[in-house]
């Protein structure tokens, strides 16, 4: 069974465009003078029609994560132990993502993590995930 992939929408594609370019681009909205994500039309809050597309780094630091020892679906079988994430980039909104490349023994909470890109040609879209910082 294939894995799920993603689905752009208008809103979400400079978002998913910046990943097949390994790059990251998220929404900034000068009303909240903030970052904000996920992918939308209006600001949170405030609900200004200001939102910018940004690039910003993607380094960030693991605020939460679980060891998945049980496939989360039968398409993540070969997956395990999966390693779900939250990663709050350093320029302030959350990520939930994947570790890939890491011993689940040495996860810890306020870790340095760094960004990986998983490219699915055949879907033409790239994933982003996540590693320990070296």
């Amino acid at each position: 069974m294939a894995r799920p992939l993603p689905l752009p929408t208008p809103t979400s594609a400079p978002f998913w465009d910046g990943l097949r370019r390994h790059e990251i681009w998220i929404q900034f909205s000068p009303s909240l003078d903030a970052y904000v994500f996920y992918p939308r039309v209006l600001a949170p809050g405030t609900l200004a029609d200001d939102l910018q597309w940004r690039q910003i780094s993607g380094m960030g630091t693991l605020v939460s994560f679980a060891v998945a020892q049980r496939p989360v679906a039968p398409q993540f079988a070969d997956a395990v132990p999966h390693l779900l994430a939250v990663v709050q980039w350093d320029e302030g909104p959350r990520l939930a993502t994947e570790l890939v490349g890491v011993d689940p023994a040495h996860l810890r909470i306020g870790m340095a993590v760094s960004r990986v890109f998983v490219d699915h040609p055949a879907a033409d879209i790239t994933l982003l995930r996540y590693t320990a910082a070296h």
